[in-house]
């Protein structure tokens, strides 16, 4: 595995620890973190991590912009990757 594949996987276990922080927060009344936070980890490429946040801790589950926002992000980042992967000529499609 490259340096890239190392810092996404560090970002997505960085992402899905602040959203199991946000939700402690969120449990013991404690400051917050923004939501444009937990949404800006998901956008630069923690997607996976906040997903696994969101469903493991059950967090945002309700706020439709966390229901749909971090899927579609997830799904634009998935497409993404498959058409660099493809570009790289590791497969044809």
């Amino acid at each position: 595995m490259n340096m890239i594949g190392y810092v996404f996987i560090f970002l997505n276990v960085i992402t899905f620890f602040v959203y199991g922080l946000d939700k402690l927060k969120a449990v013991q009344h404690w400051w917050r973190i923004p939501e444009v936070v937990l949404l800006g980890l998901a956008a630069v490429g923690g997607s996976v991590g906040a997903y696994l946040g969101m469903l493991v801790f059950r967090h945002k589950t309700r706020k439709p912009l966390f229901r749909f926002g971090v899927p579609v992000i997830l799904l634009a980042q998935v497409l993404a990757m498959l058409a660099w992967i493809k570009e790289l000529g590791f497969f044809y499609v």
